[in-house]
């Protein structure tokens, strides 16, 4: 087995084995504690420039297969597990994971300990890395790390949006075999910003009701309202949300005129387009089982998330009301601004992977749109 090594901008290396394709790949390396998805978070394009470290110690067991992608390709630049299983074990896989990464050409190790790793970044903050399995020296590796830029000022969400509008009309699949659900009938046309979404988002916005046009980030308020649309729904994606260009005043222009769903990054650019701010996070929350309260119901969600930045709670204050609060750290998960008929979560209603807690934001939008 070829040897790798994983380098971290403050000095620490790990050594390991080479999983998936060989080379070398530098980016923010971040970890997940979910279970299971790892297809789905490799898939997600808010992984973009990060080097994902799966904190459960067993992956791979299930292999790979087309219908659990978020997006066309991966997009985590590289990924780290304990151990990779050599075989999988499912009805639906098609590929283990290790030639699912090198069909991608995305570099990985295992047989490191991840809790090593893990504890080391909570505690030390994520940070850029290299993962290389090309026997270049340690000390190579941590100059390289060092030298890379951070997310901070990145606008990622530019660089994977999509090119053109296109049209998207499906409902969710039935992947376990089930009885197909009842088809809803299209009563609401909704511009979604393409800020780097997943899949899955536009299944549950069409089961609502809703008929998607989705946008890239740089298209402009009077183009989107020249459509006349019953609402508007702001991605999830990758990056600095106050770097993501013009997103915030675009948002403001459209606020009070058609309802506004925002998600994850979608939520960051809706605190900006009210005037709050967003910070960057020591390491991020990315898992599937962060427990979030409700502040109005003050039920508790569990809930999947994936992000590095956040929203400042005092820089809405008198701008938006905060719905939802993250129970472990106390930020912000949620914003309300009902005069202009806004919401939004940090975390990821649509789940892939996670609890189906908080499907029912997107039967809240629909209602929103309808005016009840």
């Amino acid at each position: 087995m070829k040897r790798a090594v994983l380098a971290l901008a403050d000095g620490t290396t790990f050594e390991g084995r080479a999983l998936g394709a060989s080379g070398e790949t530098v980016g923010e390396v971040v970890f997940n504690t979910s279970m299971t998805g790892y297809q789905e978070i490799l898939t997600d394009p808010s992984y973009v420039g990060q080097i994902v470290t799966m904190a459960y110690p067993e992956m791979g067991n299930v292999g790979a297969n087309p219908g659990d992608e978020e997006s066309l390709k991966p997009h985590a630049v590289g990924m780290v597990v304990r151990n990779a299983s050599a075989q999988q074990s499912n009805w639906r896989a098609q590929e283990t994971l290790d030639a699912y990464l090198r069909r991608h050409g995305i570099v990985g190790i295992e047989g490191l300990d991840t809790r090593r790793l893990v504890r080391h970044l909570r505690i030390n903050g994520a940070q850029m890395g290299v993962v290389s399995t090309e026997g270049h020296s340690a000390s190579a590796l941590v100059e390289r790390a060092r030298n890379a830029q951070g997310m901070e000022g990145m606008d990622l969400a530019t660089g994977v949006s999509t090119s053109k509008p296109y049209l998207f009309t499906t409902p969710s699949p039935s992947l376990l075999g089930e009885e197909p659900r009842p088809v809803v009938e299209p009563r609401f046309d909704v511009v979604a910003y393409d800020y780097g979404l997943k899949r899955s988002m536009l299944h549950y916005l069409v089961d609502v009701g809703c008929r998607v046009k989705v946008v890239p980030a740089g298209t402009t308020a009077e183009e989107v309202l020249a459509d006349k649309p019953h609402g508007v729904f702001l991605a999830n994606g990758p990056g600095d949300p106050a770097a993501v260009k013009g997103a915030d005043k675009v948002v403001a222009s459209l606020l009070g005129k058609v309802p506004v769903f925002g998600i994850c990054l979608g939520h960051q650019i809706l605190a900006l387009a009210l005037g709050g701010r967003t910070y960057k996070m020591k390491f991020g929350h990315r898992g599937a089982n962060q427990p979030v309260k409700d502040l109005l119901t003050g039920k508790v969600e569990i809930t999947s998330q994936n992000h590095g930045f956040a929203v400042d709670d005092a820089s809405v204050k008198g701008r938006a009301a905060v719905s939802h609060i993250n129970l472990n750290d106390g930020t912000v998960e949620g914003l309300n601004v009902p005069d202009a008929r806004a919401f939004s979560v940090q975390y990821h209603p649509e789940a892939s992977p996670g609890p189906h807690d908080a499907r029912y934001l997107f039967t809240r939008f629909a209602k929103l749109m309808a005016g009840e």
